[in-house]
C-alpha cells in the first residue's frame, strides 16, 4: 500500500510537468496575492521583535492548551496539581516579565549596542 502511494505521489508529479505549459510569463511567475494586483515591492522586512513576540504568542497559546489539559483532570489531581500548575504558570509568567524589563517588547525603541555607547564615552 505504501508503495502506491508513493508511486502515486510521484506519477502525479511527473504527469503535471510534463502536460504543464513551458511558457514562463511575468505573470505566472509573480506571487498570487487574493486576486490584488501587486503595485510595489514591500517597504522593509518584518522587524527581528515580530517574530519574538510571534514566538511569545505561541508560548502562551501552548500554555492555555496545558491549562485546559489541567482543568479536565482537576479534581483528579489534587493539590499536586494545583501546586504543579501555579509553578507552570509562575516561571511562564516570570518569562515574559524578564523579556518585559529587557526591552524586547517595546517597538519604537532603538537599542544601540554597549560597544557604541563606549565608544561615545571615550
Amino acid at each position: 500500500m505504501f508503495v502506491l502511494v508513493v508511486a502515486f505521489g510521484f506519477g502525479s508529479i511527473g504527469l503535471s510537468w510534463l502536460i504543464a505549459p513551458k511558457k514562463p510569463s511575468p505573470e505566472k511567475l509573480a506571487p498570487y496575492e487574493c486576486g490584488i494586483v501587486p503595485e510595489h515591492e514591500p517597504a522593509q522586512r518584518f522587524p527581528v521583535k515580530f517574530y519574538l513576540v510571534a514566538m511569545l504568542f505561541v508560548i502562551f497559546d501552548i500554555e492555555t492548551i496545558f491549562l485546559f489539559a489541567w482543568a479536565v483532570q482537576f479534581r483528579e489531581l489534587g493539590w499536586y496539581g494545583i501546586a504543579a500548575v501555579g509553578i507552570f504558570t509562575f516561571l511562564v509568567i516570570e518569562t515574559l516579565g524578564y523579556v518585559w524589563k529587557r526591552g524586547a517588547l517595546d517597538w519604537n525603541v532603538k537599542r544601540r549596542s554597549r560597544y557604541v555607547r563606549e565608544e561615545e564615552a571615550a
